[in-house]
């Protein structure tokens, strides 16, 4: 059943594909088309809710909305919308959705292209529509709610509420960190991305640690290879090493046991040489209590050994990526008023559970030492960053709902 058949869009499911038709994909086109749309479409939602305004009162607090923009990098910027609070105190609710979507990349099918929005069987289909369009899309849509509130006289809200919008998050999350930064959201606000979720509300999260290891050898004949040192063996061994030191780890008993992949090895140029260099690229998720603090230890000892093992060869490391391991916070007040939010607005218990990669939540949790961080948002995780990539109708309506009572809330203290 394609989209026609099944009947009119909900407001959600209408603008994701809005935002899955504009290619964000990082790196690539990245997020300037799309922060623009965002920009744009959030100003018209402020600019009618003055013309609605019911007095003059709702139209001077609605003149206190922000609507800014943040550089984050040469030419992408960030975006920040937020609501104050009536006495302008500390914390706020702060919603953060990334506006960047990884790469489409290959085997999409003809009939639900990657930047195509098609909706079929009550999915809805292309690159970022889980991760996080659909997101950003409730998001959006809660803010224009609470917009509302305002113009129709309810006043400021008791708690602050932003949305922050970011860029990068598909490689170095510089976008949540420049956000940090200028103040935008810090360790007194309640924050929430709206990452896919599988309907579950998600806290703990693993580490993450990228490096990169080099490995130098000495080139020879490959028939008297004795006569040169093999960087490649070099670095079999430390990828040997590291591997058995991870998976001697101890298991947690929410985010399961620690994991390392080498996501790129290079090095050598033909078979008949032995190479006298090889690259390789590390990402490192351990759980807690392990930390960034052993991830190096690991590497460090890891490449040691391989020195020794193969005769000639040196290896150096650095560390290109750090985030630290995260615990959930079971008594966390934020948490509570999410749980409760669900509860309106679909009438059943929400579930929790860890998150297995890192969001910009778990930046702010980390940088800020926050613990009151959380994830939750339409979608399967394990759609993210796949061929076909699609969230449910259903889900975008659910997780909406959600929102528009979660930021509710604020004027309910």
């Amino acid at each position: 059943m394609n989209d026609l058949e099944a009947g009119p869009l909900s407001e959600a499911a209408v603008l994701t594909q809005a935002l899955v038709r504009i290619d964000s994909s990082d790196p690539g086109a990245c997020e300037g088309e799309v922060e623009s749309f965002v920009r744009d479409w959030l100003a018209a939602q402020l600019e009618e809710a003055k013309q609605r305004a019911v007095s003059g009162e709702a139209r001077l607090q609605l003149g206190r909305v922000l609507l800014e923009e943040l550089e984050a990098l040469p030419g992408r910027r960030c975006l920040r919308l937020r609501i104050p609070d009536h006495e302008e105190g500390a914390g706020g609710i702060c919603l953060l959705a990334h506006m960047d979507t990884v790469v489409a990349g290959e085997g999409w099918p003809a009939e639900t292209g990657a930047f195509s929005g098609v909706v079929r069987d009550g999915q809805l289909y292309g690159r970022g529509s889980c991760d996080m369009k659909g997101g950003l899309a409730c998001a959006m849509l809660a803010f224009a709610s609470a917009l509302g509130r305002v113009a129709e006289g309810d006043g400021l809200p008791s708690r602050s509420l932003s949305l922050v919008c970011t860029v990068d998050e598909e490689d170095f999350m510089r976008g949540i960190e420049a956000a940090i930064s200028a103040g935008w959201v810090g360790a007194t606000d309640w924050v929430q991305d709206i990452e896919p979720t599988g309907g579950s509300i998600r806290m703990a999260h693993k580490g993450r640690t990228w490096f990169e290891l080099d490995v130098s050898g000495v080139t020879a004949h490959a028939s008297t290879p004795w006569k040169g040192a093999d960087a490649i063996a070099g670095m079999a061994e430390a990828i040997c090493r590291i591997r058995r030191r991870v998976g001697e780890l101890a298991e947690h008993p929410a985010l399961g046991r620690s994991t390392v992949t080498f996501g790129q090895v290079e090095g050598g140029y033909r078979p008949y040489v032995v190479p006298d260099s090889c690259h390789a690229t590390v990402d490192m998720r351990l759980v807690p209590p392990a930390g960034s603090e052993l991830a190096r230890r690991i590497v460090r000892e890891s490449m040691a050994e391989a020195e020794e093992a193969v005769s000639g060869t040196s290896g150096s490391w650095r560390v290109t990526g750090d985030r630290p391991p995260l615990e959930g916070h079971p008594l966390s007040p934020f948490l509570a008023r999410l749980q409760r939010a669900y509860r309106e607005a679909t009438g059943h218990e929400a579930e929790m559970d860890v998150f297995t990669g890192y969001t910009d939540g778990a930046v702010v949790a980390g940088l800020c030492h926050n613990d009151n961080c959380l994830s939750y948002g339409p979608g399967e995780l394990e759609m993210a960053h796949k061929p076909n990539e699609h969230v449910a109708l259903a889900d975008l309506e659910r997780v909406q709902g959600v929102l528009v009572a979660l930021l509710r809330s604020a004027w309910e203290e």
